[in-house]
C-alpha cells in the first residue's frame, strides 16, 4: 500500500508523534494505521512529541574524547530524578561517543546519526527514551574541539563540561585548566578576546565612580589611574588573568608560560544555563483549588 502524505498526517494527529516516525510506523505496517498507531504506543513514540512541551532544563553533560578530538552535548530532562535514571544515563552517554565518531557538527547531524543498535536514528531513540522515562527529553547543545592540538576535558557531577585546547603543554596540564574553567566561568580566555565595547563602559563606570578630587588630577594621573582599573577588571574576566584554581600563587597565564603551553580556546556547558525554569508553588495551588485563596 502507497503511504501517502495524508496518511502520515492523520497517523501522526492520532499519535502526536514525528513525521518520520510515523512514515515509518506505517511502512513498518502495510499502511494498515491502526496497527501502525499500536506499533507507535509499543515504542513509545506516540507519546514523545506530547511531552515536547514540557520545560526540561535538567539532565546532564556527557564527553567523548580521541587523542585531539573531543565533544560536550548536553541531554536534558524535566527532573533531575530522571538525569540520574540509567537508561537516560546511558543514552546521554551513548550520543556523546556517536557525535565524536561520527564527526557530527551541531545537534540536527546528531540526531539523524545512528544510534548504537544500528537500525535507528539517534532522534528515534530519544523519542523512545521518552516512552521509558515518561519524561521530555532533548538534545540541546554540542560542542567539540578537532584542533589536534593538546586537548583535555572535565565533567563535574554531570552538571557542568569543559574541553580546553592548548598548545604545548599536556593533557594533565590541559584537564586542571578545565577544572579551573569550571569553578570560576571566565567570560573570555585572553585579554585580547575582551570586547572594546566592554572596556569603554567599565572606563565609564570607574569615572563616574572617582571623586571631584581625582577627577581634577592631570589628564595623565587620571588616565593611569583609570588603566590600572580596567586592567584589574580585565584579569578578573579573563581565563589567563585570573589566580589558578589549583594553585593561587600563579595565575592561569603564568603556569602556562611555566609549561611552554599557550590557550588556543575553551568551550563550558553548564546543564540549564539560559532556559526560564517555571517555579512551581504546589501549596498556592491546593489553596487555590480548595477556595482558600
Amino acid at each position: 500500500m502507497e503511504i501517502t502524505a495524508s496518511l502520515v498526517k492523520e497517523l501522526r494527529e492520532r499519535s502526536g508523534a514525528g513525521m518520520m516516525e510515523c512514515k515509518k510506523a506505517l511502512t513498518e505496517n502495510a499502511g494498515n494505521i491502526d496497527a501502525a498507531m499500536e506499533y507507535l504506543r509499543k515504542t513509545g513514540l506516540a507519546k514523545a512529541d506530547k511531552k515536547a512541551g514540557r520545560v526540561a532544563a535538567e539532565g546532564r553533560i556527557t564527553m567523548a574524547q580521541k587523542g585531539g578530538n573531543a565533544v560536550l552535548v548536553e541531554v536534558n530532562s524535566e527532573t533531575d530524578f530522571v538525569g540520574k535514571d540509567d537508561n537516560f544515563v546511558n543514552f546521554a552517554n551513548a550520543v556523546a561517543q556517536i557525535a565524536l565518531d561520527t564527526g557530527a557538527a551541531d545537534i540536527d547531524a546528531l540526531k539523524a546519526a545512528k544510534y548504537t543498535d544500528g537500525s535507528s536514528t539517534v532522534e528515534e531513540a530519544r523519542a523512545t527514551l521518552v516512552g521509558k522515562v515518561g519524561e521530555n527529553v532533548q538534545l540541546r547543545r554540542l560542542v567539540r574541539v578537532d584542533g589536534g592540538n593538546t586537548v583535555a576535558g572535565y565533567v563535574h557531577g554531570g552538571r557542568i563540561g569543559v574541553l580546553v585546547e592548548l598548545t604545548g603543554g599536556n593533557e594533565e596540564l590541559a584537564r586542571g585548566i578545565a577544572m579551573h574553567v569550571a569553578a570560576m566561568n571566565p567570560p573570555y580566555a585572553k585579554a585580547s578576546e575582551v570586547p572594546a565595547e566592554f572596556i569603554a563602559k567599565e572606563k565609564e563606570i570607574e569615572l563616574a565612580k572617582m571623586t571631584d578630587k581625582d577627577k581634577a588630577k592631570p589628564a595623565e594621573i587620571l588616565e593611569k589611574i583609570i588603566s590600572g582599573k580596567i586592567a584589574k577588571i580585565i584579569n578578573e574576566v579573563t581565563l589567563t588573568g585570573q589566580p589558578y584554581a589549583l594553585n593561587t600563587d600563579l595565575t592561569v597565564e603564568a603556569v602556562l608560560k611555566k609549561e611552554g603551553a599557550d590557550i588556543v580556546g575553551f568551550k563550558r556547558l553548564a546543564v540549564g544555563e539560559g532556559i526560564e525554569k517555571v517555579v512551581e508553588d504546589y501549596a498556592a495551588e491546593v489553596m487555590k483549588q480548595a477556595g482558600l485563596a
